[in-house]
Parts: C-alpha cells; sequence; structure tokens
C-alpha cells in the first residue's frame, strides 16, 4: 500500500544527514576541554643523604663518689635526683676523731719547733765559743748536726699537721663534678671506709649529652670521601636529628663529637659519639633512641614530592610531568633516596620540570591539561578533592 507520506519522508532524510553531520563535525572540532591538574615545579640542589642509626644517651661526665676517709655518716646534705655544683657538700663523717689527730699534729709541731729554738740556740753559743776557741770543734759540729735535725723534725710535724687537716676536710664529702645527684645508696649513721668498692652516690653531668651509635666502616669512608670531594668550601647540613623511643623528634639538633679510631673485628662498625644540648634534662642516660647520620652529599640532586611518584608494570619509579606544550609526559626516574615527605632523584628530571601531584586519574601521557602551580598542602588537598 503506498503512503501519502513517503515522498515528503524522502525529501527530509538528506537534510536530517546533513544537520547530522554537521554537529558531529563541530563536536569533534570543539572537543572536551583540557583536565586540570596541580603541578608542583622542581628545583635542583645539593642533597645531604642520611640514615637512620641506633644510639645510646650517655653522660658527658660522671662520677661515682666514695669516702676518702672512714668514719660513721651523720648527714646527708643533699636532695636525691637533684642538680649540684662542684664542691657542694654531700655527706657529713663524724670528725670527732680526725679533729683529735689535728690537735696532736699541732701539739707534735709546737714541740718541734720549740727543740729547733733550742738547737740554734746552742749552736750559736757554741759558735761563739769556738771563735774564741774555749770549746772544741766536735762540741760545735754536735750542734750543727742537733739543729739541723731539729729543723728536719719541725717541716715532719707540719706535714703530719698537713695530713691531719686533709682527713678532717675530707670528713664532708663534697661533689667532684656539676651535675645531677642519683639516689644515694648509704643511710646516716652507716660506717663507710676509705676507698670502698660501693659508691655513695652517682653524679651524671646531663647538658650536654652524648649518643653512641655503631656505624658500618664502609659508610665512614663514603661519608669521609665525600667531606674530602666537596671541600671545605661546600654548604651543607652537617647537623644530626634525634628521633626518641616513642617516635617523637627531639627538638635539638646534635653534632659530631668525636669517633673512635677502631673497626671491630667481629662487626665491622666503629662507635660514633653524638654531642646533643640537653637544657630541659629531657634526654637521660641509658635511654634508646635513633639518630639520622649524614651519609654522603648528593650534588644537584632533584626533590620530587612523594605523592607525583607511582610504579609501572614493571616496578619502576615513574612521574608525570607536563612540558611547556601542557602536554603530559611520562618520566622513568632514578630515586637514591627518601627525606621527608620527598623522594631523592638525580635522573629523570631536571630542574624546572612541572610534576602532577594532583588529577593523576584524569592525566595521561600525550594528552593536554590545564596546569596549576601548587601554592601550599591545604591548597593542594582543596585541587586533589575537587579534581577526584
Amino acid at each position: 500500500m503506498h503512503s501519502p507520506y513517503l515522498p515528503s519522508l524522502r525529501r527530509a532524510l538528506p537534510i536530517l544527514a546533513l544537520s547530522l553531520t554537521a554537529s558531529a563535525s563541530a563536536f569533534a572540532q570543539d572537543g572536551p576541554p583540557p583536565s586540570p591538574v596541580t603541578v608542583v615545579t622542581l628545583e635542583a640542589k645539593d642533597i645531604t643523604l642520611s640514615a637512620p642509626l641506633p644510639g645510646r644517651v650517655a653522660a658527658s661526665s660522671e662520677a661515682e663518689v666514695r669516702p676518702q676517709v672512714s668514719g660513721i655518716i651523720q648527714e646527708r646534705l643533699f636532695k636525691e635526683g637533684a642538680p649540684v655544683q662542684e664542691g657542694d657538700p654531700l655527706y657529713q663523717i663524724d670528725a670527732a676523731t680526725y679533729e683529735a689527730q689535728k690537735a696532736v699534729a699541732e701539739a707534735s709541731l709546737a714541740q718541734a719547733k720549740a727543740a729547733l729554738k733550742s738547737a740554734e740556740i746552742e749552736y750559736e753559743r757554741q759558735e761563739q765559743l769556738r771563735d774564741r776557741n774555749v770549746t772544741s770543734q766536735q762540741n760545735l759540729d754536735s750542734a750543727v748536726a742537733a739543729r739541723d735535725s731539729a729543723a728536719a723534725a719541725v717541716k715532719v710535724a707540719e706535714a703530719n699537721l698537713l695530713s691531719a687537716e686533709i682527713d678532717l676536710e675530707r670528713t664532708t664529702i663534697r661533689a667532684p663534678i656539676s651535675g645531677v645527684t642519683g639516689l644515694s645508696e648509704i643511710t646516716q649513721g652507716a660506717l663507710v671506709t676509705s676507698g670502698q668498692a660501693s659508691a655513695l652516690t652517682t653524679i651524671r653531668a646531663l647538658d650536654p649529652v652524648y649518643v653512641d651509635v655503631t656505624q658500618a666502616a664502609a659508610d665512614m669512608l663514603r661519608w669521609r670521601r665525600t667531606n674530602a670531594a666537596t671541600g671545605p668550601e661546600a654548604s651543607f647540613d652537617e647537623s644530626v636529628s634525634l628521633t626518641l623511643s616513642d617516635g617523637e623528634p627531639y627538638e635539638y639538633k646534635g653534632e659530631l663529637s668525636a669517633g673512635e679510631p677502631y673497626v671491630h673485628e667481629d662487626t665491622g662498625t666503629t662507635v660514633l659519639r653524638l654531642s646533643f644540648p640537653n637544657p630541659d634534662h629531657f634526654l637521660l642516660p641509658g635511654m634508646y633512641v635513633q639518630v639520622e647520620m649524614p651519609q654522603g652529599v648528593v650534588p644537584d640532586a632533584v626533590l620530587v614530592p612523594q605523592e607525583a611518584v607511582s610504579r609501572d608494570r614493571r616496578g619502576r619509579p615513574m612521574a608525570l610531568v607536563v612540558n611547556d606544550e601542557n602536554v603530559v609526559e611520562q618520566r622513568i626516574l632514578n630515586v637514591v633516596s627518601d627525606q621527608d615527605d620527598m623522594w631523592v632523584v638525580t635522573e629523570g628530571v631536571s630542574a624546572g620540570d612541572r610534576v602532577i601531584v594532583a588529577g593523576l586519574q584524569k592525566a595521561a601521557p600525550g594528552a593536554t591539561v590545564a596546569p596549576q602551580e601548587q601554592t601550599s598542602p591545604e591548597s593542594a588537598d582543596d585541587a586533589a578533592a575537587s579534581n577526584n
């Protein structure tokens, strides 16, 4: 059956086809807009590499307090765990015996001086008699010997008095160094002896403190070669940071104080001593810590944000870079280490390259994008949220 609308439909089909073709051509010509991405412009500089090393805190100075004379402890004169200065009294020993010894020494000295005075008078008298040929030379010689013997006796008495005064002074046990006292190992009324094996207490100097770490000899050689190669004019951070046992960083930086000039045969390591300021006595001897020890310097290295780096199918680190035409390029990186939230890169990118840190899901190699420079971590998070 012939429809009356068929001729009109045949005339409209070419017009409809031309309209659809023009619309498709216009859509293909305009295309989708470039995807917005957030980028970071890289910079090159000398990077000091570091490695975590375990260590123990040690007091910069430590002294065990022991008595130098024997006696009964009458009183403890310090507060346990409190700071003391060198020379402060710590304990008092009963001094009655030593006061008596000093009195005896003083009396002996007075007796010796009286004997010396008598010997000198006798010598002068014998000398005058000899000048008048009234006495013999033998009597004069005996007077000289007696005088010299009395003078020597005076010196012996003076030495005995000095010894008695020293012993009496040592009945007050004083702090040999400045620092913080430990617990007292002795109580009032206890008998102590000179040079005893057990210490009465221990004093430790806590500002600064030392941290002793062990480092492989190979790493130490690499660090020393790097220092020699860079020369004294090189400017890189040689300070050492410290992490406490609870994982929190220590607020003060340390420095290398000394190194043991010996490598242990069994482990191939050497001991390094680091010095850290400790004004608040936050670090205590025996505490376990971890230090970031400098291992070498990488010249002209690039720090790439970790969020910009991913892995390809072969496990190689890669990043997406926006070139001057705003076209995305894929770069394979050579990562040598990490530093905080950055990767230390020596190959694949260079200073001035713009790496994509946000909007990676909408960026692919060869695609044209609309890059926007990251200004702050907060803005980067906002951009990532909007792009995702």
